[in-house]
């Protein structure tokens, strides 16, 4: 069914692999749709209560668009973004479902949008992120303008859109651009940790949490609180809020099922 990335499933997680290593899985209009497709399938999957998006190999996490895939193409910069990358940042942003970025390389571009839409990014140490479209005479896409001013504030966004520069895993962590940087020999372990932590954890409340703070960028405190409510009085008859509930009156641990 895919070409361009591996998905697979496994005890609760499912992974995302970007496959073009020969272009440093630069974001070709098939790639991008393999992406889409893939998300929504872990949404649908009960069995998925994490997901995680990666690249193959250890250069790259994805370089970007790719260029001469689009340019050849005949559509135009609005249509592409339209039909193809914010699809793709949709889906990940509304999946009810923890997606972690493990950012095993370089994140530019369009690929660094793809990064910052994802609710977890784990890096190694010794990589980097840039958007730099502002080299070929562009501005960031792929809800980039969306998601750095509200990560790292409007005057650091600025200067990292304005000019193109890669910001180095330890300082993304530092400004709060990405969760957290590791060693890269501690990349694996850590994912698999974050990872095992959001299978077991009650989904549909990180699912509800994920998905109302969406809605704080554009909302007023009445409207959160709202939110809130409808939200809180959802969760409280779920089975992992009544077991979470009951486990913490009796001490123990509670067992979370996702449901």
């Amino acid at each position: 069914m895919y070409q361009h990335i591996i998905f697979e499933n496994a005890r609760g997680i499912a992974r995302i692999t970007l496959n073009r290593p020969q272009v440093y899985h630069a974001l070709s209009p098939a790639l991008i749709n393999e992406i889409t497709i893939a998300v929504k399938a872990a949404e649908s999957d009960e069995s998925v209560r994490a997901v995680i998006i990666t690249g193959e190999g250890d250069k790259a996490f994805c370089s970007g668009a790719d260029l001469k895939e689009t340019a050849g193409s005949g559509q135009g910069a609005g249509e592409i973004l339209r039909e193809y990358y914010n699809p793709m940042i949709q889906a990940i942003r509304n999946i009810p479902k923890p997606v972690i970025c493990r950012l095993n390389g370089l994140a530019v571009g369009a690929g660094c949008s793809l990064a910052l839409a994802c609710d977890v990014v784990i890096a190694r140490e010794d990589t980097y992120l840039s958007l730099l479209f502002v080299q070929i005479g562009l501005m960031p896409d792929a809800g980039a303008t969306f998601f750095l001013p509200r990560l790292v504030g409007a005057a650091r966004a600025f200067d990292i859109a304005s000019t193109g520069r890669k910001v180095y895993a330890p300082e993304a962590a530092s400004i709060g651009l990405i969760s957290r940087c590791v060693p890269a020999d501690e990349l694996d372990a850590e994912i698999e940790r974050t990872a095992a932590y959001y299978r077991d954890a009650p989904t549909q409340a990180i699912g509800a949490m994920k998905l109302v703070m969406n809605e704080s960028f554009h909302s007023n405190l009445s409207q959160m609180q709202q939110h809130e409510l409808e939200n809180q009085e959802r969760l409280f008859k779920t089975h992992d809020a009544q077991d979470g509930i009951s486990s913490f009156l009796q001490k123990k641990k509670p067992d979370f099922q996702g449901k």
